[in-house]
């Protein structure tokens, strides 16, 4: 599979599922999200930024049944993998790479 530089949502949905403890679904994602940046994030595109990640083989999923009395549908569960991981490390040592050669470090 070839190599793909992280879009900047799936990055960011990416590092959302990380402090998550790698693993959730879709709604804990939304509001990681919608707290660190501050604005309001659509679940459906979370979800569609998730499964395009788990195509990549950056998170896979698991449907769990709903709690006992819980009631409704049972809830898709993702989970970074460890190629996600890998990927979300690669991204960071770039971007700390592209900092510290530039000339705008110094001032930060």
């Amino acid at each position: 599979m070839p190599h793909r530089a992280l879009g900047e949502f799936e990055h960011y949905v990416l590092l959302a599922l990380l402090s998550l403890g790698g693993s959730a679904h879709g709604a804990p994602v939304v509001e990681a999200l919608e707290s660190a940046t501050g604005r309001s994030v659509s679940p459906a595109a979370v979800f569609i930024a998730l499964r395009r990640l788990e195509q990549r083989g950056l998170t896979r999923s698991s449907k769990r049944d709903p709690l006992p009395g819980q009631g409704g549908r049972g809830r898709r569960v993702f989970k970074l993998t460890p190629l996600g991981t890998a990927r979300l490390r690669d991204a960071r040592r770039t971007l700390e790479r592209l900092w510290d050669t530039s000339p705008a470090s110094e001032t930060t």
